[in-house]
């Protein structure tokens, strides 16, 4: 049975690490579905800033970008696309190579908070070996079964349901009025405004289906 592993890793040559630390207000979360791009070598980032000119001057200046595009934005909410240099200190292509897969990462005191889903305790050891190597702190905040991690969770969501359900929480999208769109959503995911509604009402299908039905008020099962 395979591994959920949460993990805190920083070093100075690790992704954004000086935009963090010049903006440490800043909260930047790694696109999931795009957190390892061997082919072209983009990563595309959802930031939410109330000073974006501040966010963009320390990103022109990262030692760790090559190149950046802006490819949606909302009044709270930009994504953006970028291309690291060659220097650039990656753990998401390592994590693939041992059979696993970042599901999330977010910046957190001039670092990030990853969680990584492993095949095994020997590709956690590859890991771990590889950022001791390169001098990368790599601290362990929690570790469990993959089957305890779906059994806590207990949703049934696909990942393109559960990032489109999240996305559109911390959007607003559930609150009354409407803090945003459907279609503002759409374009934080990547994605056409009616497949974001189809993956939203199917996720909160699920979530109903896995948490509600065929449950009595307070069972607590």
């Amino acid at each position: 049975m395979g591994l959920i592993v949460d993990a805190y890793i920083s070093h100075p040559d690790l992704a954004l690490t000086d935009t963090i630390d010049a903006v440490p207000e800043v909260s930047i979360r790694v696109v999931p579905h795009s957190a390892t791009d061997p082919e072209t070598g983009l990563f595309f980032f959802r930031v939410r800033n109330d000073d974006f000119d501040a966010f963009e001057a320390a990103l022109s200046s990262d030692p760790t970008v090559a190149e950046s595009s802006l490819v949606t934005e909302s009044d709270t909410d930009r994504v953006y696309r970028l291309r690291h240099t060659d220097d650039t200190e990656l753990l998401s292509p390592k994590a693939a190579r041992v059979g696993g897969l970042m599901v999330e990462a977010r910046s957190r005191d001039g670092g990030w908070i990853v969680k990584l889903q492993l095949p095994d305790r020997e590709a956690l050891a590859d890991l771990w070996e590889f950022c001791e190597e390169r001098g990368m702190s790599f601290k362990l905040e929690r570790l469990y079964q993959q089957g305890d991690w779906e059994a806590e969770g207990a949703t049934g969501l696909t990942a393109a349901q559960h990032e489109a359900l999240l996305t559109a929480f911390e959007e607003g999208y559930f609150e009354e009025p409407r803090e945003t769109s459907q279609q503002e959503v759409a374009d934080l995911l990547g994605i056409s405004s009616t497949a974001a509604g189809g993956r939203i009402r199917r996720g909160t299908a699920k979530l109903i289906e896995t948490t509600l039905a065929d449950r009595e008020p307070g069972d607590e099962r």
